[in-house]
């Protein structure tokens, strides 16, 4: 399966993402939006900020696993990875994420089966 982009609804009704990669595993989870619309504007601005080195930074949780964040060049963060067993394999993560996100497609899980929105 192709990495891809899902659009989801979040438990109060907003919108969010989930980057997932050729092998299922969630790379990168966006924000909560209040619309459709700018999720997918999130969705452009990972593709377009994904490749770029600069625009990742490393950050550590409280119980000391690490994690990184997209952000835009505004300095938004646009996403946040999951938390790691070590630097090493943050590095893999953020590596997916920047072979993956510029040509994902994207799947709208807002829809249901009868095509409802």
């Amino acid at each position: 399966m192709p990495a891809a982009f899902e659009i989801k609804h979040t438990h109060n009704g907003q919108f969010m993402f989930n980057l997932k990669a050729g092998n299922g595993e969630i790379i990168l989870t966006s924000q909560t939006y209040t619309t459709k619309a700018a999720a997918e504007e999130g969705i452009a601005a990972v593709r377009t900020n994904a490749p770029i080195d600069a625009r990742y930074e490393h950050r550590t949780a409280n119980p000391g696993e690490p994690y990184f964040v997209l952000k835009a060049a505004t300095g938004q963060v646009l996403g946040r990875s999951e938390l790691y067993s070590s630097e090493a394999a943050l590095e893999n993560g953020m590596a997916s994420v920047q072979r993956n996100a510029p040509d994902a497609a994207t799947r709208d899980l807002t829809v249901d089966l009868a095509g409802a929105r």
